[in-house]
């Protein structure tokens, strides 16, 4: 983890530079596919819901929520996944969802910069190694 200084201005931009954006969205969605099928099953992704503990933490202390509190909310993040309601979500699928996702965080974000907390894989520190590579190109 590392303290990082962010903007939504950083993230639209990882988002518009697709070679960036869909390398990213491609390694994360072969990581997340165990099984290889082309497809994340609820179980693949559930993994990755859980890995960001959105819900299990308050400004970054945890929190203990109600199991079934949390099951009803990562059953309602994978059904914005999964579009065709195929239970199962496609790559395609992946990159739209998380694409949207990004951009919403932009938004609420704003164009002043705040120092965020960044897990060393997650897409907005990704986002962020980008632009600092632009700024010293």
């Amino acid at each position: 983890m590392s303290v990082e200084l962010l903007d939504g201005a950083t993230i639209v931009s990882f988002v518009e530079d697709e070679e960036a954006f869909n390398g990213l969205i491609h390694d994360r969605f072969s990581n997340l596919d165990t099984n290889h099928d082309g497809f994340l099953s609820y179980s693949e992704i559930l993994k990755e819901f859980q890995s960001m503990r959105v819900f299990e933490t308050h400004f970054g202390i945890d929190v203990k929520r109600d199991p079934d509190e949390l099951a009803h909310v990562y059953d309602s993040l994978f059904e914005k996944f999964d579009h065709d309601a195929s239970g199962a979500v496609d790559l395609e699928e992946f990159k739209m969802e998380t694409k949207r996702m990004m951009l919403a965080m932009a938004n609420g974000l704003g164009f002043l910069p705040v120092q965020m907390l960044l897990e060393e894989d997650s897409f907005l520190k990704k986002a962020v190694e980008r632009e600092a590579m632009k700024i010293n190109a």
